[in-house]
């Protein structure tokens, strides 16, 4: 165990004045997707009846960080990240205001494609955003910068999501919630130009990266000619591929999305289909989850004083796994509430751990692709698992769905354990102490 007093907490990072406005900007803009993405689905719930239409507009929301996310990463190390972040929320106020316009069903082809559009720039703004925060805050408070993000992360789209079905059920279309997120993008985009801390990379795009952030940011290099848009790409697929520590969190986070997205398919299944729980009490589960996933953000400040994030990621990933395995023997609504509790205690702080150690890991230089590889990870694997869960559910049944999500969990923790453990054994042997991402 590494006891890092100096820890920052969160009232030490919400001190810091431009990680408030990003803080302040990213949960207003979140609280505005909560309203878009349910009022999307009611508005094409409502114009087509279709449960294909549906699932439709679920995959091309969720498309463009697996297909343009790694672009967008690499126009994220050549700009500057603030500048992405204004011009994402400006273009998305735009968009989302588009909208408005489908009034019938042969327009849905208009949702269609503003979201795409919408979910192609927010491919971009993401990516800046873990980029840019590491520039503000200091790495001893990254864990915990991270750990307040995830939580208003999901405080904010779950308001958003029940603003949106309270909208629509009152004015019967969804242009209030699409008008309120348009509103949400417009704050964001105030916030982030009050930012003063600079967001280009403090080094050359194509400069040696070294491994792993230095104590304090260096000055900006000379300029050097740029290498293309493949060669960046490659670059930073290869700064991935050389560290055991970015392999580690990519593939294990990888995994259990692979197995997670199944389960968040077949969840609904599992308490009306199998519990019988009544459609009225479904909600409770999503506040049991939510509930603790904000008092867990208190952990994280824990945490972030007495365990390394590779610790972190490898306990919560672990505990996720050994969950759901449970969840596949429940027989009551209350089992189920326990659980997904204790489910949301782990889920923040993996959040949090695995972005600290992405941010702390590569040079500036390298950041907006290592977190657009994030991204695109984590949507492909959840694609890939929601769209073979209906399958599985149908011929394994869902019980043994659930199983091989917990047993492809376990997998993942697994599989962090061996890589985390060789980095340290490598640098225990090299005598190297400086990765703030494995601790000293």
């Amino acid at each position: 165990m590494s006891k890092l007093s100096s820890e920052l907490n969160a009232r030490g990072v919400l001190a810091i004045r431009d990680f408030r406005f990003v803080w302040v900007a990213q949960m207003i803009s979140d609280l505005g997707d909560g309203l878009t993405n349910l009022a999307l689905l009611l508005v094409v719930n409502a114009l087509t009846g279709s449960t294909a239409a549906l699932a439709l507009m679920a995959i091309v929301l969720a498309v463009p960080p697996v297909t343009i996310g790694l672009l967008a990463g690499v126009y994220v190390d050549r700009l500057d990240r603030r500048r992405v972040m204004l011009a994402a929320d400006a273009l998305r106020v735009l968009i989302v205001l588009g909208f408005i316009v489908v009034r019938s069903a042969d327009q849905v082809w208009v949702l269609y494609l503003l979201g795409f559009l919408e979910a192609t720039v927010g491919t971009f703004f993401t990516p800046a955003r873990m980029a840019l925060v590491p520039t503000i805050v200091p790495k001893d408070g990254l864990l915990a910068a991270n750990g307040l993000s995830q939580a208003s992360r999901v405080v904010a789209a779950t308001i958003g999501a029940a603003l949106a079905g309270i909208l629509f059920g009152v004015a019967g279309s969804g242009w209030p919630a699409f008008i309120g997120d348009a509103v949400s993008f417009a704050i964001s985009f105030l916030l982030v130009a009050r930012v003063r801390t600079g967001g280009r990379a403090l080094e050359p795009v194509n400069a040696p990266v070294r491994p792993a952030a230095a104590a304090a940011p260096a000055p900006r290099a000379a300029a050097v000619p740029r290498a293309g848009l493949r060669a960046e790409l490659g670059d930073g697929l290869g700064i991935i591929a050389r560290s055991p520590v970015l392999v580690g969190t990519l593939v294990s986070v990888g995994v259990m999305m692979l197995g997670l997205g199944a389960v968040n398919v077949l969840f609904i299944r599992l308490l009306i289909g199998r519990l019988q729980v009544p459609a009225a009490a479904v909600g409770l589960v999503d506040i049991a989850e939510t509930c603790s996933m904000v008092l867990s953000a208190v952990l994280v400040t824990a945490l972030a004083r007495r365990q390394r994030p590779t610790t972190v990621v490898t306990i919560a990933l672990a505990g996720i796994a050994a969950l759901v395995l449970l969840l596949a023997g429940v027989t009551a609504l209350w089992q189920v509430l326990v659980l997904l509790f204790l489910v949301g205690w782990l889920v923040s702080p993996l959040s949090a751990a695995a972005s600290t150690i992405l941010q702390t890991s590569v040079a500036d230089a390298a950041r907006g692709r290592v977190g657009a590889a994030l991204n695109a990870v984590t949507s492909a694997a959840s694609i890939a698992s929601m769209a073979a869960a209906g399958l599985l559910a149908s011929v394994i049944g869902i019980q043994a769905v659930f199983l091989a999500a917990g047993a492809l969990s376990a997998m993942s923790a697994l599989v962090a354990f061996v890589l985390f453990r060789r980095v340290s054994r490598d640098q225990r042997v090299a005598g190297y102490t400086g990765s703030p991402a494995l601790g000293s």
